[in-house]
C-alpha cells in the first residue's frame, strides 16, 4: 500500500495563492495517475486535476490552478492562484496503479473573503 503525504494548505485572503506537494512512498510511473481532488463541508468530494496520460481540470479551476509533477521525486503538485472562497475545502491527494486508487489524509485549504 503506497503512502501519500500531503502539505502546503492553510489560510489565505482570496485572490492569494498557495501551492500543494503530495509526497508518495514508492516510485511512480509517469503513466499511472495523480490527482487532486476536494471535499467542501456537506459536499461530495470532487475531482480537481489530475494527470496521467493526459490532464484535467475541472471547469471550476481551469485557468487557475496548475498540476504538476515531478517523477524523480515522487511527487506531484497543486499550484492555485487567484483563491476565491469557494476553493475551499479539504484537498486530497490520490495515486491510480492499475483498479487501485490511494489517497492522502488531506489538508485544508480556507480562502478568506
Amino acid at each position: 500500500q503506497v503512502q501519500l503525504v500531503e502539505s502546503g494548505g492553510g489560510l489565505v485572503q482570496a485572490g492569494g495563492s498557495l501551492r500543494l506537494s503530495c509526497a508518495a512512498s514508492r516510485t511512480i510511473l509517469s503513466f499511472n495517475t495523480m490527482g487532486w481532488y476536494r471535499q467542501a463541508p456537506g459536499e461530495q468530494r470532487e475531482l480537481v486535476a489530475s494527470r496521467g496520460g493526459r490532464t484535467y481540470y475541472a471547469d471550476s479551476v481551469r485557468g487557475r490552478f496548475t498540476i504538476s509533477r515531478d517523477n524523480a521525486k515522487n511527487t506531484v503538485y497543486l499550484q492555485m492562484n487567484s483563491l476565491k472562497p469557494e476553493d475551499t475545502a479539504v484537498y486530497y491527494c490520490s495515486l491510480t496503479i492499475g483498479l487501485s486508487t490511494s489517497w492522502g489524509q488531506g489538508t485544508q485549504v480556507t480562502v478568506s473573503s
